[in-house]
């Protein structure tokens, strides 16, 4: 990851990124989905439309 990026709702630093039907977002340990805490660092995955990934 080039950039540093901040959680879209409370502006820490973000962990991964998350897309859930349609909607995307940077996100911090306090607002991922479980299924992004479930990844380890560095691993992405993708559940039908929904696509997760974590940064190292």
């Amino acid at each position: 990851m080039a950039e540093k990026h901040k959680c879209e709702r409370c502006g820490k630093e973000a962990i991964g990124f998350q897309s859930m039907e349609g909607g995307f977002e940077y996100v911090c340990q306090d607002h991922a989905d479980s299924l992004l805490l479930a990844l380890k660092p560095g691993e992405k995955k993708t559940y039908g439309v929904c696509y997760l990934e974590r940064y190292s």
